[in-house]
């Protein structure tokens, strides 16, 4: 089994690592130290674990920023020393959350969870609520003020169609078929938004669920969604693999 630790202080490096090769509860076929969020990201896209060991806090800032820029499908075991994360990390992940300074009867515990559930772990229906996790309790705004030319024009959250970015910018097209520069990025915006009505189908695209017009399924893993007004791109629109089943019960919860 391909463990990864994501973990930024070298103590609690050397304590996991020594713990992890005296276990016998899994069998560890290579363990890969990861000191940042840089090095996570640049690791983890391109090559495969069976699970990751998390630090919450990292030198170059928080790891739930890691799932912005990449798409994970191991599950993850939680360590941290701010226990402030506790609760809703609880209620959110399909793992374990371990509390620094931690005993090794805590790691085992942890590893048996692992051992118990590793065949039917489904990632794509936590992911979204790991990048969400720290803004849960943002404030949701449903007015959204954009440049009309040299004049400023307020739109209302029902006459929103979807976001989209596109280079640097995020852009905010209407269901009157407008399109606008919208001062914001897509990884902050979807924590200010209604979460009924908006979805973060993709790295590109938030879209309102009345401008959905058609969804086909190509593979259970390839959904495709058609929206109004028609996006100015030349590809298909498609969910991303890891919002699929999170995507199915939004949909549910809000028709």
């Amino acid at each position: 089994m391909n463990v990864a630790l994501v973990e930024d202080e070298l103590l609690a490096v050397t304590y996991l690592k020594n713990l992890l090769e005296k276990q016998d509860i899994v069998p560890i076929e290579t363990l890969t130290i990861l000191r940042s969020k840089k090095q996570a990201i640049e690791f983890l896209k391109d090559n495969p674990v069976d699970l990751i060991f998390m630090d919450i806090h990292l030198g170059d800032g928080k790891s739930f920023e890691i799932f912005e820029q990449i798409e994970l499908f191991a599950p993850i075991i939680f360590i941290t020393a701010y226990d402030e994360y506790a609760i809703k990390v609880f209620k959110l992940f399909t793992i374990d959350y371990i509390l620094k300074p931690f005993e090794e009867s805590q790691l085992e515990l942890a590893l048996h969870k692992f051992v118990s559930i590793r065949n039917s772990f489904d990632a794509s229906s936590t992911l979204q609520s790991m990048v969400t996790l720290e803004k849960g309790e943002s404030t949701t705004i449903n007015r959204f003020l954009v440049m009309n030319g040299h004049k400023f024009r307020s739109i209302e959250e029902d006459e929103v169609a979807y976001f989209f970015a596109s280079g640097k910018h995020l852009f905010l097209t209407t269901k009157d078929y407008k399109t606008y520069i919208y001062d914001d990025t897509i990884k902050d915006i979807i924590h200010k938004l209604n979460p009924r009505n908006f979805f973060k189908i993709n790295r590109k695209f938030i879209v309102h669920i009345n401008s959905i017009t058609e969804i086909i399924k190509h593979t259970s893993q390839k959904i495709e969604v058609k929206l109004e007004p028609i996006p100015e791109i030349n590809s298909p629109i498609f969910v991303s693999k890891t919002q699929i089943s999170e995507w199915k019960n939004w949909l549910n919860s809000s028709l």
